[in-house]
């Protein structure tokens, strides 16, 4: 593939657009003599002449038409790209995925003091529990679960997970053990947080608890606080998703043993992205909301 000088070319197509060095010179920042020695650098490279100068003005040869019909075209579709990639850059909406337990029980309740901050700026939600991947993906940043490590990404931990089991108030007596407190009792599990039990209970010393135990599924960690909250048996809570639960008494956590599974969720942004100043912003109200749990 033979590609002219690029920026000769650009000043080619200027020109030949305008007609007019001057024009040209004042569209580019650059001076008319600098347009004409990027012009004499493209004719050089074909070895043909494109313009004659005229008393006003140039004029394309016959050559320099038929250059400029194919040349023009091409930078309309460079620009008409360029503008698809930065237009999400420059409107005011921001792209977050992430998933909805942390959606519903963290960030919803939080998000309009960052309305009250930035009224003109909009928040489009996307939830998902697929792996993150952002060439795929039309989102700005990510709140996922994980290690911290995403190829193409940088991560910064937004939030620790942090495990422990919670009950309804009435639902194990005030102080009690949990190797006493638990034998007889539902264990509610979540299927995307199947392992929660079985490390906490390892945890406590009581590794074999969960085998034998009754059991509830639910398809999401919501439902499955939902049926705790209703006296159905215990859950694994997430204490920063509960906190307006525990508040209100709905939820109590009654072994006060949190156990950290060394992951977390981390606000992850593509390694390579155009800096935003709504997107700054936004990044960091979440980083203060996380500092204050």
């Amino acid at each position: 593939m033979k590609v002219p000088p690029l920026n000769p070319l650009k000043v080619f197509e200027v020109v030949a657009r305008t007609s007019n060095l001057t024009l040209a010179a004042s569209e580019l920042n650059v001076s008319q003599s600098a347009v004409s020695r990027q012009i004499a650098v493209l004719e050089e490279y074909l070895g043909v002449q494109l313009f004659t100068r005229e008393r006003v003005g140039v004029r394309l040869t016959e050559v320099g038409e038929g250059y400029a019909h194919r040349i023009g075209p091409a930078f309309e579709e460079i620009a008409a790209a360029t503008e698809a990639i930065t237009r999400k850059y420059s409107n005011n909406v921001i792209r977050l995925r992430t998933y909805t337990t942390l959606t519903a029980r963290w960030l919803i309740p939080r998000l309009p003091r960052f309305k009250a901050q930035h009224p003109e700026v909009e928040v489009a939600i996307t939830n998902s529990s697929a792996p993150l991947d952002f060439g795929a993906e039309q989102c700005d940043l990510a709140i996922v679960l994980g290690d911290g490590h995403w190829p193409g990404a940088e991560a910064v931990l937004l939030l620790e997970d942090i495990v422990e089991p919670v009950c309804a108030p009435s639902s194990l007596a005030a102080g009690a053990a949990p190797a006493e407190a638990l034998r007889g009792k539902r264990l509610l599990v979540s299927k995307y947080r199947k392992d929660d039990w079985p490390r906490w209970l390892a945890h406590a010393g009581l590794p074999e608890l969960f085998d034998t135990a009754e059991k509830m599924i639910f398809s999401s960690s919501i439902l499955t606080w939902q049926a705790a909250v209703d006296g159905l048996g215990i859950a694994i809570g997430q204490p920063h998703m509960l906190e307006a639960d525990f508040q209100a008494r709905r939820l109590v956590r009654p072994f006060d043993s949190p156990l950290r599974t060394g992951k977390g969720h981390y606000l992850v942004t593509p390694a390579l992205q155009r800096y935003s100043g709504k997107i700054a912003a936004f990044k960091d109200w979440l980083m203060a909301e996380a500092m204050e749990k």
